[in-house]
């Protein structure tokens, strides 16, 4: 079915076949949100992935990266082709591609993009290895679900037909 509305983000149950690409020992949070963006074949996985970090305004980036750091995560320093956005490419192919990252606070976590036919499907998946980081999720998770619409919304608007 084509792309309605160029940026409309739904959420909807992050599919098994999904799950199972994780690289975490266990997923104690998981989230998935399909975007329209039309055509997804002209780009793979990773360059989706980065249109949507990486081309966001830089007061976004910024504020994401500031975030992420805040709650513990361990990003990679210099942009490369082994990140995005800090986060490290852990699995890629054309079609997904999941990126990792580990944590100061017990609480890894991972970002999976993935081509679907005329939308994106973007996924969170977090592990809490003790109470504090279960703790510190809960306090985190009302404030990430409308960051992840508003930053796939803009980058659907941005990339879609």
């Amino acid at each position: 079915m084509p792309a309605q509305t160029p940026g409309r983000v739904r959420r909807v149950e992050l599919p098994p076949a999904v799950r199972e690409l994780s690289m975490l020992s266990h997923v104690d949070y998981e989230d998935a949100f399909l975007v329209d963006v039309g055509r997804t074949r002209e780009r793979t996985a990773e360059q989706w992935a980065r249109a949507v970090m990486e081309d966001a305004p830089i007061t976004v980036r910024r504020a994401l990266q500031s975030g992420w750091t805040g709650i513990g995560l361990k990003l990679g320093g210099k942009p490369s082709d082994r990140f995005v956005l800090g986060w490290e490419i852990r699995r890629d192919t054309p079609e997904w591609v999941l990126l990792g990252a580990d944590s100061r606070v017990g609480m890894p976590a991972e970002l999976l993009f993935k081509r679907e036919q005329h939308a994106l499907l973007f996924a969170t998946l977090v592990q809490h290895n003790n109470q504090a980081a279960r703790l510190l999720w809960a306090g985190i998770e009302p404030v990430h679900v409308p960051v992840v619409r508003h930053l796939l919304e803009q980058a659907g608007r941005r990339c879609g037909p």
